[in-house]
């Protein structure tokens, strides 16, 4: 930042550390091994998009790319009622006994890294990657694209969320990630693909 930014009070955003979201594999062992949720194998890119043919090829070779081959993921895109659209990535559910994630976050690193490198990226919210556990509840590992963070979300019903176990993730995985600090910025994805 120069001298005149200071003066200014203007500041430059925090870039993306898109290469965090290779830390949700190992930070993955510690959540099943800490408190037993384990991946589900699906995961979401969640962007504003953009008008126009251009944003709407991009998100189209998008799909067919990561969708393509005999081993690939479902690949879909869904509006939510905020106006935002996500990109699912749905893999057949992951072996709790050995869950390797290393293939979802290379697709959602390659989503945000496409958008971002077509010009789309200050249409960028978040990645989303759901864990659940034997009694059925459900909490997302949420990456802030504009803050370079990670925080929980976990839902309860359509406009409930259990604090207490999000702060209980935050706490397990405080040496994993890069958790988001401000809890104010911990968003509600409700109505999120996934949980």
């Amino acid at each position: 930042m120069g001298f005149w930014d200071t003066l200014t009070g203007r500041s430059k955003p925090k870039q993306a550390n898109l290469d965090a979201l290779f830390q949700v594999p190992s930070a993955a062992l510690t959540l099943q091994s800490a408190l037993g949720f384990v991946p589900t194998g699906d995961g979401a890119v969640c962007y504003r998009a953009a008008a126009g043919a251009g944003f709407a090829d991009a998100q189209r070779d998008l799909v067919a790319l990561l969708g393509e081959g005999s081993d690939a993921p479902k690949v879909t895109t869904q509006s939510d009622s905020y106006g935002f659209t996500w990109l699912l990535v749905d893999n057949e559910p992951l072996d709790p006994q050995n869950p390797d994630l290393t293939g979802l976050c290379t697709d959602l690193h390659a989503v945000n890294t496409t958008l971002e490198q077509d010009g789309y990226g200050p249409g960028l919210l978040c990645s989303l990657i759901p864990f659940a556990d034997s009694a059925g509840r459900k909490v997302g590992l949420v990456y802030l694209y504009k803050q370079g963070t990670f925080y929980p979300f976990a839902p309860t019903g359509p406009n409930s969320r259990d604090n207490l176990l999000e702060i209980q993730v935050r706490d397990t995985l405080k040496g994993d990630l890069s958790l988001e600090p401000e809890l104010s910025r911990w968003m509600a994805l409700w109505g999120a693909p996934g949980l």
